[in-house]
């Protein structure tokens, strides 16, 4: 059978998410952010397009390094202001059955403990339809708001992180066994304690005694997403990820990236094929070729590149400089931030570099066309690249999400490229891999605490196999 292809909608609890200017468009929804109603709709209408599910996105800091203060950030409402988005997810479960979530929560600044006890709650209460996207915080404003006076170093917040995810692993798998809730109404006894322990963790960073205070959900563990580049992060990716967002500037780079990953998660002692890659795409559709068109435009002259620099976190305003200047002689000239320049072919004049970063990020994973146009490319992501599906890029609430069930999604289903119909009652874990596999694999590092002998004897975090890590 033909691979089918996964979709989540990339969003965010807040104006502007990666497409910045879009939230002035009149037809765009993005200023009822705030309002309880705006999340409720959206889930309906992605359940009733089949989605996997709705990945939600988050900071917890702002943009600040352009032009040397928030105010662009601000005037863009480039991720500020925001909201948690962990707290939209009982709402958008009460008024559906099906439908995943994913939700973005970094390891950097707040303790494990109580985090365990908030994502096993939402296990609970979706009945197994949550997933996490682990990140580690990226934004030095995120680490002045709690309390340093600089970000943690990128390849030691992965270290904190490894042991982070080993304190929650030993309190989601190995705190409770799998039948210590015996609700036993005759003896009064509700659960079982000799089926529940302490997980008396002392690390290097954390100090956890338990007992984890969620009795064990469908999933336990959440299904577990990570988009990484580096060589730390991908190593972290190879013991930990179930789900990775990848990318690439042309399908060899996607193989290679995939093919690299595969052989991190093998070093790790884990089967390669029990991955999955995903990317961030953009997808504009229309009936006809001139609606395809009149979109365009029309999204096209709204798009911000102050929005875009700033979210770039570059130190460099391109404005500041003629558009016939070449890179070479502002990288030679330039005020510490030159280095987030360097990727670019030091020919490109600033005209050109403005016209991209005022763009619609038209790159390999970006279709333009017809339902026919946009699947035959869905297609080649799926056959040629090698990726599992996407994360839909918004241009418009609720647009493009609108569009693509009502134009994409009946045209992938001719081709028996996209579900017919959900699975009633499986968890995430199974949408993504199959019936039965609503737990985490043998393999996986955190099913060894699933062993109470195990969980006992682990004194130190598990580390990272030295063969994977960077210097």
């Amino acid at each position: 059978m033909p691979k089918q292809l996964h979709v989540n909608l990339f969003e965010m609890n807040c104006v502007s998410h990666i497409v910045p200017g879009m939230w002035v468009h009149p037809e765009n929804n993005r200023h009822r952010f705030n309002d309880l109603d705006y999340w409720t709709e959206l889930a309906q209408l992605l359940e009733y397009g089949t989605f996997d599910g709705v990945f939600l996105a988050d900071v917890v800091g702002v943009y600040d390094r352009f032009r040397n203060g928030p105010e662009t950030a601000l005037v863009e409402g480039l991720q500020v202001p925001s909201n948690d988005p962990l707290l939209l997810v009982p709402a958008m479960a009460a008024v559906t059955r099906e439908l995943g979530f994913g939700v973005t929560f970094s390891t950097t600044y707040e303790p494990p403990f109580a985090f365990a006890r908030r994502m096993s709650t939402l296990d609970h209460l979706t009945k197994g339809r949550i997933g996490w996207n682990v990140v580690t915080s990226y934004l030095p404003n995120a680490a002045r708001n709690f309390g340093l006076d600089q970000e943690v170093p990128h390849d030691r917040r992965y270290e904190i992180a490894d042991e982070y995810l080993d304190v929650l692993y030993k309190l989601w798998e190995g705190s409770w066994d799998d039948d210590a809730v015996v609700q036993d109404r005759e003896r009064g006894i509700y659960t079982d304690p000799s089926k529940v322990r302490y997980i008396n963790h002392i690390g290097e960073n954390f100090k956890v005694a338990g007992p984890h205070l969620c009795q064990p959900s469908r999933q336990r563990t959440p299904v577990l997403f990570q988009a990484t580049g580096s060589p730390a992060g991908s190593a972290f990716a190879g013991r930990h990820a179930e789900v990775v967002f990848t990318g690439g500037v042309t399908h060899e780079d996607a193989r290679r990236n995939i093919a690299t990953m595969r052989r991190n998660t093998e070093e790790q002692g884990r089967d390669p094929a029990s991955i999955k890659f995903i990317v961030q795409a953009g997808v504009i559709v229309g009936r006809t070729a001139e609606e395809v068109s009149a979109k365009l435009d029309s999204y096209r002259r709204l798009v911000s590149s102050d929005g875009a620099m700033a979210h770039a976190q570059l130190a460099i305003d391109l404005k500041a400089y003629g558009r016939d200047e070449h890179l070479r002689n502002i990288i030679k000239r330039a005020d510490p931030g030159w280095e987030a320049l360097t990727q670019y072919d030091p020919e490109t004049t600033v005209g050109q570099l403005l016209a991209r970063f005022g763009g619609l990020k038209e790159d390999r994973y970006f279709v333009a066309g017809t339902p026919t146009a946009v699947a035959d490319e869905i297609e080649r992501w799926l056959d040629v690249d090698g990726i599992d599906g996407i994360n839909l890029r918004q241009y418009l609430s609720f647009e493009t999400a609108r569009d693509f069930i009502d134009l994409v999604v009946p045209e992938l289903r001719r081709r028996g490229r996209f579900r017919e119909r959900y699975t009633p009652g499986e968890t995430l874990r199974e949408r993504l891999f199959g019936p039965g596999n609503s737990r985490l694999p043998a393999d996986h590092p955190a099913a060894r605490y699933r062993d109470p002998a195990a969980l006992i004897q682990s004194l130190e975090p598990l580390r990272f196999r030295s063969s994977s890590v960077s210097s």
